[in-house]
């Protein structure tokens, strides 16, 4: 005999306060606050854009931010440093890239590039005024060894204080990031516009 409509609402209801009670248990264990190291890979689309939603996040709060981009030249129009340009008080943007390493095609003048974004980046992860420093793209420098990984990790590890928040965005991320992490999320490909002969598109990719 199937239930009624009453008693599937009341087996609902039981079951959400039973789902109610242990999350408030689980949350209860949860008190401790702390800078989070976080990184963004994987082969899908949105490492970036998630990165700038809790950049979003942090604006919202009046609580500043920095952020050093690995690969894009300041000559990319891109509707994220239109925004932010809006925010001069809360936000330090730094377009410090050459574009991607195929358009390049000069490897001394890319690890050059990519050492000068990091110098910045650290003076950033110093500056006590930055809650967070998002640096993007940071894992493609470190996959094509433009910047030792060693030296990243420890400077992350070691430097960074213990209150402010970094974000490193990118395809394949080094283990040794992954490993010191606090948080790691993998986008995952599954449909792509671009495998349909569609380009990338302003307010989509930039």
């Amino acid at each position: 005999m199937s239930e009624t409509e009453a008693e599937l609402n009341a087996r609902h209801a039981e079951k959400m306060k039973k789902h109610q009670a242990g999350k408030a248990k689980l949350l209860a264990g949860k008190s401790a606050d702390k800078g989070l190291l976080i990184v963004h890979t994987g082969a899908g689309k949105g490492k970036t854009s998630a990165a700038l939603g809790m950049v979003m996040r942090h604006i919202a709060y009046d609580w500043p931010v920095g952020i050093v981009q690995f690969i894009k030249a300041p000559s990319w129009e891109t509707g994220e440093a239109r925004l932010l340009a809006r925010f001069p008080d809360l936000v330090t943007l730094h377009v410090m890239g050459e574009g991607f390493t195929w358009d390049t095609q000069d490897r001394a003048r890319d690890i050059e590039v990519a050492r000068r974004a990091w110098e910045r980046a650290k003076e950033l992860i110093r500056d006590e005024r930055h809650r967070l420093v998002l640096l993007d793209e940071l894992n493609i420098v470190l996959r094509y060894d433009y910047l030792p990984v060693e030296e990243v990790v420890a400077f992350l590890r070691d430097e960074k204080p213990a209150g402010k928040h970094v974000i490193v965005t990118g395809r394949n991320a080094k283990p040794e990031l992954i490993e010191i992490a606090d948080l790691v999320t993998e986008m995952t490909l599954v449909k792509h516009p671009f495998r349909q002969g569609i380009k990338a598109q302003k307010g989509i990719e930039y």
